[in-house]
């Protein structure tokens, strides 16, 4: 398992992780991978998941996560079908629009099994492992 956490200022080069992935000793049995860039967005939480109106821009957010609870969602992931490399970044502290919240790289051996992974993967991230509160001015 492949589980990364380095301080926000240190964001990862998805090249190097490709190449590290390429290189793993799981890398025989993949055929695709698929990355997650989460990103920090100027509209609101609620105005894009439940189209609530009169939402002020966000301007930042403060990010934490659960290490534990990472890693056994992680754990997890890779119980599913054809998973057989996963790599995740989270940051941490104030972030700015535009900064990054995470990466995410998945490796398996087909596109549905890796589709879903990622998709089963990130939700659990953003919702059993992470807290984020939208700042504004």
């Amino acid at each position: 398992m492949e589980t990364s956490r380095m301080n926000s200022n240190t964001k990862p080069s998805m090249d190097q992780w490709l190449q590290e992935a390429k290189a793993h000793e799981t890398s025989k049995n993949i055929g695709m991978y698929l990355t997650h860039n989460g990103i920090v967005r100027e509209s609101a939480r609620a105005k894009v998941r439940e189209a609530a109106e009169g939402t002020r821009p966000v301007t930042g957010m403060l990010f934490s996560y659960d290490g534990e609870k990472l890693d056994e969602v992680i754990a997890e992931t890779y119980k599913m079908d054809g998973i057989f490399y996963i790599k995740t970044w989270l940051a941490e502290g104030e972030l700015k629009v535009g900064d990054d919240i995470m990466y995410v790289l998945i490796g398996g051996d087909i596109r549905p099994h890796i589709v879903d992974a990622l998709q089963y993967l990130v939700g659990r991230i953003k919702n059993e492992c992470v807290v984020e509160t939208e700042l504004y001015d």
